[in-house]
């Protein structure tokens, strides 16, 4: 099984960290693979930011339905782009804040969200009321660390671990989710200090795209989900257009079987 995980930034060494995470809890026979766009931000911290990550992104979808990818995690925690990889992608794509969310509705009642940049905070909370019941999500806290700060900042533990502990309190939750993909990795520091499940998408969505595609369960291409429809993209674009009638074509979508 060959899982791609994809960083929709253009920083090279937030995928290593991405990658590196993933593959911890990837199973037996599992190739975790992660990737960074040949174009996009260097980070990801608002709508601006999000729109222009997407193109890259897809561009890795579409190179992985060629190479013989099983599925992929988008690494962001806006999920950009989750809709249109599903488009077209043969097999399972699940997005961080979606897998995240999810997890932490199966262990406890009501989650916080400790997250990076304040400014981010609206995007988790419209993707928490698509993902968790309402009331799920009881509150979304930023440490106000940029997202390529992650790495190099030696605050980062402390201060997310305080955050956290404040936003249990507050918020009255009893599940704590990371809100970047950059955090991953602090999810065992800060759950040990606090004693509450803590929730990193990267781990959470790579063991959910294992299962899907162990279980033979892909993306429906029935409605919403098939393959885009043919039309003329100009300019930048003009690579992206889809093969009319959603066939597979040199360099596009791979058509795959078992897997819809």
């Amino acid at each position: 099984m060959l899982i791609r995980v994809i960083n929709p930034n253009t920083t090279a060494s937030m995928t290593t960290l991405i990658e590196a995470n993933a593959r911890a809890v990837a199973g037996p026979g599992v190739v975790v693979e992660a990737v960074t766009p040949a174009m996009g931000p260097a980070s990801i911290e608002s709508h601006y930011d999000e729109a222009l990550a997407v193109p890259g992104l897809l561009a890795e979808i579409i190179a992985g339905e060629r190479d013989g990818a099983d599925g992929y995690v988008v690494a962001c925690f806006g999920d950009p782009g989750l809709d249109a990889a599903r488009e077209v992608a043969a097999g399972p794509v699940v997005g961080i804040a979606e897998a995240a969310m999810h997890a932490a509705m199966l262990v406890g009642r009501g989650f916080s969200v400790v997250t990076t940049l304040g400014r981010t905070a609206g995007r988790a909370l419209d993707l928490a009321s698509r993902y968790a019941p309402a009331g799920a999500c009881r509150g979304v806290h930023a440490c106000e660390i940029p997202v390529l700060e992650l790495e190099s900042d030696p605050s980062v533990l402390p201060r997310v671990t305080a955050l956290a502990r404040e936003a249990l309190e507050r918020d009255g939750s009893d599940v704590i989710v990371l809100g970047c993909a950059g955090m991953a990795g602090l999810c065992h520091d800060v759950s040990a200090e606090l004693g509450v499940p803590v929730v990193d998408g990267v781990t959470a969505a790579t063991l959910m795209v294992q299962s899907l595609v162990t279980l033979g369960l892909g993306t429906s291409k029935r409605d919403e989900y098939a393959a885009p429809l043919f039309k003329p993209y100009l300019g930048l674009l003009s690579d992206f257009m889809q093969p009319d009638g959603g066939g597979s074509r040199q360099g596009g979508v791979r058509a795959k079987e078992g897997l819809v």
